[in-house]
């Protein structure tokens, strides 16, 4: 397993990385093309309506959230204002709008702010992107029907509003998100999905679906002298043998590497000394159905993370391109615990298990699965005949990206395996097993445990971040022993990049989200580019 000064020593080198291309002036011009690597499509250009990071790989040039992540400092910043005003109780924060223009050339305002987190709770609309604004007071209200509007946003003036948190969190963890942009409030909805209108550093010219995005430099973004790209092209390849291909062939400036890949460019000389490495806080994992009678009981859940082996299927089919995990929180949490253990791989201890639970004569399951190599079909295909050597019979259920997440949010699955957000802020990932964080929202298992709640609730009230800390440490050790998930890994993830591209930061929350706004490329960028 990867220690904590091991996970951090990942992140320095990709810092270092980063800090490299700081240190060098930008060039402005060209054209560069950038992929997204996670399917063939993507589900909507309203990324508010999708929880899907290959749609907000297209989104990202578009959009603009009221604060941004900065990887390097590791911690989110303003982005839509230029200053903040904490009250002395610590849930009242007071924002003064930045000059920022739409792409339709309208100008922000607070009312643009307050219409678009409205929206985000808007229940009718049960639009994913609502979980970034579950900790402002009144969010609750609205989606149980009991008010129309949030109550903790005020507009103040035209460029000043404020808003009043549950907790005292600072709300830049979740409001940093692409998936909560701010939208111009006379903008028509129905729009979004194709000709989306942002406050982004590039305005959308062409949208090819299945295939490509095409976009030109926003002349009027807000941030002066940026973007550097007069154009940025993302096209769809969801095949890493494809992409692979193209990025030799120089048809693509980068290309994020799956396990074969990996493992393939580190030894190759010309490949090896352009690969950006970060670990992600993305925890892999199976989650169980609490619908499922089985599934009920801890035993079980218990037995299933027993029952398979993950280091062999780490070191075998992901070529150690990820990290054993031992709970949702990543290593590299301030609140993961050190002295923490993952689950042992032993058959023997998940057939007693299972035996106590009333299920040693068997029990079958579907876990819904989508095609990716690192946390889809094939690692299904993997635990299989592990689980069979105890009696369990699980079977895949295939489906295309945006399908999983349909069919989770219907409630449609037994078993799902994926790979979700753990971090960096631990309350924000500790919340999706809250239980009055909604299944549309990111409890995908409906985990409902008293205890958990009380901690968690405890965290958010919790002014000391050293004392909120040791409060998620005991919830996310609770989530440990409950299981609600089958604990599989912690990624690592690897991008490729051409001699000629600049400016790719290590995006610990998902390297393949990257500010295009910073990107640019040099003299030695071929003809095509130009």
């Amino acid at each position: 397993m990867l220690t904590r000064l091991g996970l951090m020593a990942a992140l320095a080198i990709g810092t270092a990385t980063a800090a490299i291309a700081q240190g060098e002036t930008p060039q402005d011009g060209g054209r560069l093309i950038f992929t997204a690597g996670y399917g063939s499509s993507i589900t909507s250009l309203d990324i508010t309506a999708t929880p899907h990071t290959q749609d907000e790989i297209f989104s990202k040039a578009i959009n603009a959230s009221l604060y941004s992540w900065d990887p390097v400092k590791a911690e989110p910043v303003l982005e839509l204002a230029e200053s903040v005003e904490k009250s002395e109780d610590g849930r009242t924060y007071t924002y003064k709008l930045r000059d920022a223009t739409f792409h339709d050339g309208s100008k922000l305002t607070a009312d643009d702010v307050i219409y678009s987190y409205n929206r985000l709770a808007d229940p009718e609309k049960a639009l994913p992107g609502a979980q970034q604004i579950l900790a402002i007071e009144g969010v609750e209200e609205v989606q149980n029907g009991t008010a129309d509007t949030i109550s903790g946003l005020k507009k103040i003036d035209d460029m000043t509003f404020s808003i009043t948190m549950t907790d005292l969190a600072d709300p830049g963890w979740s409001l940093m998100s692409n998936f909560a942009p701010i939208y111009s409030k006379d903008y028509p909805e129905d729009k979004l999905a194709s000709q989306p209108n942002g406050l982004g550093p590039f305005k959308l010219v062409n949208y090819v679906p299945g295939s490509k995005a095409e976009y030109e430099k926003f002349e009027d973004y807000y941030e002066e002298g940026k973007p550097h790209l007069d154009k940025l092209e993302i096209v769809m390849m969801g095949e890493a043998a494809a992409r692979d291909v193209a990025f030799r062939n120089g048809e693509i400036d980068v290309n994020i590497l799956g396990p074969v890949q990996y493992e393939a460019y580190g030894q190759e000389a010309g490949l090896q000394d352009h690969l950006l490495e970060v670990a992600e806080v993305y925890t892999r994992n199976i989650g169980f159905n609490s619908k499922v009678e089985a599934f009920q009981d801890k035993r079980v859940r218990q037995a299933i993370n027993h029952a398979i082996n993950s280091e062999v299927i780490i070191s075998k089919l992901l070529k150690d391109k990820a990290y054993p995990a031992v709970s949702w929180l990543p290593t590299s949490s301030p609140a993961f615990d050190k002295e923490a253990q993952p689950y042992a791989y032993d058959p023997e201890k998940a057939k007693e298990l299972l035996n106590e639970a009333g299920y040693g004569d068997g029990l079958s399951f579907s876990v819904t699965a989508t095609p990716n190599e690192s946390w889809g079909v094939p690692i299904v295909e993997a635990i299989i005949p592990m689980l069979a050597k105890v009696g369990i019979t699980a079977t895949v259920d295939p489906v295309e990206p945006p399908v999983l997440s349909d069919k989770i949010f219907a409630d449609n699955f037994d078993a799902f395996i994926w790979s979700n957000v753990s971090g960096p802020n631990a309350l924000e990932a500790m919340k999706c097993f809250y239980s009055k964080t909604p299944q549309t929202a990111c409890n995908y298992v409906k985990f409902s445990n008293p205890e958990f709640d009380k901690l968690y609730e405890a965290a958010g009230q919790e002014a000391d971040p050293n004392k909120r800390n040791e409060l998620l440490k005991q919830a996310n050790n609770l989530l440990l022993e409950e299981a609600p998930v089958w604990f599989f890994n912690y990624n690592k993830a690897v991008m490729a990049y051409q001699p000629w591209v600049h400016g790719l930061q290590p995006n610990a929350q998902e390297l393949a989200i990257q500010d295009y706004a910073d990107l640019w490329i040099d003299d030695s960028a071929p003809e095509s580019r130009k």
